[in-house]
């Protein structure tokens, strides 16, 4: 009489599966850290823009008045952060608060036309473009904007200090 003997081991539809659940979760994962991702960098801009709104409060205390930037060219938008970094350390207070900024999100990347890149920082969002910086006189508030994810200025997903 024959005797069966069993080894011990996975079918194919088995591992199969095992890999089916394991690529569910691993979406299920990279899809959570990427939105955690996503707010905490939004996070990272509401903090920036609350940071230079008081340096700008404080600018005004100091000055009588906000930087006037009046173009709104979101390809300047490396210009109009450079001359708003400029101004803002142009003032002891607006100072002490800039350099509450974290390090990482001022760099000199941008020189205008006939300058030395460097002349001035520019200060960047978590997604690292340049902030822009909108000021009308006659307006209540400047607007900082920055441009979002996609890293495009005037979509949807832009965020504005106002």
């Amino acid at each position: 009489m024959k005797t069966r003997t069993y080894e011990y081991g996975l079918t194919l539809v088995e591992i199969m599966i095992v890999v089916a659940v394991i690529s569910i979760l691993a979406t299920m994962v990279i899809g959570v850290a990427s939105r955690i991702d996503t707010q905490t960098k939004e996070n990272g801009v509401d903090s920036i823009f609350g940071l230079l709104d008081g340096a700008l409060q404080e600018y005004r205390e100091f000055t009588g008045g906000f930087p006037e930037q009046i173009e709104r060219n979101f390809a300047n938008a490396p210009a109009h952060s450079e001359y708003l970094y400029y101004e803002l350390n142009r003032v002891p207070d607006s100072r002490h608060i800039l350099e509450k900024i974290n390090d990482s999100l001022i760099e000199n990347n941008y020189g205008a036309a006939g300058t030395p890149t460097g002349t001035s920082p520019e200060i960047y969002d978590p997604w690292g473009t340049a902030l822009d910086y909108i000021y009308k006189p006659g307006n209540n508030f400047p607007q900082l904007v920055s441009a979002g994810p996609d890293r495009n200025f005037g979509n949807a997903d832009d965020m504005t200090n106002i």
